[in-house]
């Protein structure tokens, strides 16, 4: 089997000459499926790499490049990571004890993708705050974020979304499908080039499974709808996967995620507030606040209307959500320290 095709690029000087490499397409319940040059396998970790993983929180994920040991008659087994290019995680708290948390560790979801699609639905779950909510780890992820609006079909006039999206979402291209219809679906192609890889970000509900199947061309996801006493979703993908789309894209499936625990998302926080951070150099301080400080340019741009005051509270929840992270990890390594 050809790696290339599954975006496999990488130059490895490989030390040992029974490890091979390979992508893992599948993970559940510890056991890993992985595409290699001699087929598709199923494999564990074990010995010096799983006590790393459990150490450090950094376990393989869908969309990883792994060196391994083929096994012809059991499982395999995952010897090494190669670096990542681009991924995406998210904050994984545990440990909770009496209100403490233990031990804060980086949850990567999926790595080594081109594009990142939130997926939004047009129906009864829009809302811009989801859509910029994803937006930061998206850009954080290294990968380009492209906002796709389904249901299209469920409203009279998409345009009036499009262009709310594309406001608040500044230079992010927003596209309006529908997976019932076949509508819009062309305009994916570009980022479904053979070799390009596509991760799926977005709540239960708002339509992932459908835009899968009507990709895939044949329905390899469960379908469900939207809960009419809650407008809340039901999960339909229970694991993360990737699939081999007919004109040899890929796309990593994830289980919709209600909350999202971001997780070191400074560069993206500058990335996608970079129209924001440009304002502080205006300020007559370099330490501004940008609270009561005079001349302050972010108050004047609230105040004058070409700063909007959603976009500024946006930005603060961010710090503060990333600033608690970064709180709650650093008292876990002191604490760890101190035993």
């Amino acid at each position: 089997m050809d790696l290339k095709k599954y975006g496999y690029t990488h130059a490895i000087k490989i030390e040992e000459s029974d490890l091979l490499p390979g992508r893992v397409t599948e993970h559940q319940r510890g056991q890993y499926t992985v595409v290699t040059p001699h087929g598709e396998t199923t494999a564990t970790l074990k010995g010096a790499f799983l006590y790393e993983a459990e150490t450090s929180g950094d376990y393989p994920c869908v969309g990883d490049f792994v060196l391994l040991n083929y096994n012809t008659s059991g499982h395999s087994q995952i010897r090494e990571l190669i670096p990542r290019r681009s991924k995406f995680s998210r904050a994984d708290f545990s440990g909770h004890a009496a209100g403490y948390v233990k031990t804060i560790k980086e949850q990567v979801i999926a790595a080594n993708f081109d594009y990142v699609f939130i997926v939004i639905s047009l129906g009864q779950l829009f809302k811009i705050s989801r859509i910029t909510r994803y937006l930061t780890p998206a850009w954080q992820s290294g990968a380009q974020p492209v906002v796709i609006l389904t249901k299209s079909d469920l409203v009279p006039d998409t345009a009036v979304y499009l262009t709310e999206v594309e406001s608040a979402a500044p230079g992010v291209p927003v596209h309006a499908v529908s997976s019932h219809t076949g509508y819009g679906l062309e305009v994916l192609s570009p980022y479904l080039q053979p070799g390009k890889t596509v991760v799926f970000l977005g709540m239960s509900g708002v339509g992932k499974s459908s835009l899968l199947n009507a990709l895939m061309q044949q329905e390899v996801t469960a379908v469900s709808g939207i809960r009419e006493e809650d407008s809340r979703g039901r999960h339909t993908t229970t694991h993360r996967q990737l699939f081999m789309l007919p004109g040899g894209a890929m796309v990593i499936d994830t289980p919709g995620m209600r909350e999202l625990g971001l997780f070191d998302i400074e560069d993206g926080i500058k990335t996608g507030f970079s129209d924001v951070e440009a304002l502080f150099a205006g300020c007559r301080f370099s330490d501004c606040r940008h609270e009561s400080e005079p001349d302050c340019a972010v108050r004047a741009a609230l105040a004058a209307g070409t700063l909007a005051i959603t976009e500024w509270n946006r930005y603060l929840k961010h710090l503060r959500e990333n600033k608690f992270v970064e709180s709650k990890r650093r008292n876990a390594q002191r604490g760890k320290r101190q035993k």
